[in-house]
């Protein structure tokens, strides 16, 4: 596998290609913006660790021009920790979003996660711990018992399922969902997830399936099980 690191730090470009490599990956690095998207379409890397403060164009102009050649994962890792920075990076294609400082382990663990979610695929059933769910006969099932969702309540399920640890934000959970008329159903999807925890977590007042990202989406803190 070949991860792309592009930052314009020195200290983290050594620290990407020091702790990525002892962990059996093959580390380019690039310094600026359009290296950096030059490097990407020429070495289709697996996985990209994009920083969003650049010296020549800005990160968020790099994933765009990454996003119009090219569906490869992209992890922004930044700084910058507002909620509108990371739902606006998540909405406009990033596959996940670490802020600085962090642990290697946690970096290691989100790259090891988007390969596992950028697999190509068909609509397929989905299994996670205790959770077990079918599209193709709209069933659910926890712990080997069937569980009643409404049309809309699996639909938000099965949706979530196709990005199991990710962050998924509101708004693209809305436009999914409802389409054009999303931005009106803000209100609906609270009570929708409300509904589903209900009805698939041990202790729904203190979810630990369906988690809350304040002031930016939903995860499905589960992990894909082949």
């Amino acid at each position: 596998m070949r991860i792309l690191a592009i930052d314009d730090d020195d200290d983290i470009r050594r620290l990407f290609s020091v702790a990525l490599s002892g962990g059996g990956w093959s580390v380019d690095v690039a310094a600026d913006g359009r290296s950096g998207v030059e490097a990407a379409m020429n070495g289709r890397p697996d996985v990209v660790l994009l920083d969003l403060n650049l010296p020549d164009m800005s990160g968020e102009a790099v994933l765009a021009a990454l996003r119009a050649r090219d569906a490869m994962p992209v992890i922004v890792v930044s700084v910058r920790d507002s909620e509108a920075d990371v739902s606006g990076l998540l909405d406009a294609g990033a596959d996940d979003y670490i802020v600085k400082p962090f642990h290697t382990s946690v970096l290691m663990s989100r790259i090891r996660a988007v390969l596992r979610r950028s697999v190509p695929e068909s609509v397929r059933a989905f299994k996670g711990g205790a959770l077990e769910l079918d599209p193709a006969q709209r069933k659910v099932t926890v712990r080997g018992v069937e569980v009643r969702l409404t049309p809309i309540e699996f639909s938000i399920l099965e949706f979530l399922s196709r990005h199991p640890g990710k962050i998924v934000t509101r708004s693209r959970i809305l436009r999914e969902i409802w389409g054009s008329s999303g931005d009106d159903e803000a209100g609906s999807l609270r009570v929708h997830i409300s509904s589903i925890r209900k009805k698939i977590e041990p202790e729904p007042a203190s979810p630990s399936i369906l988690l809350t990202e304040p002031g930016i989406g939903f995860r499905l803190a589960l992990e894909f099980e082949d």
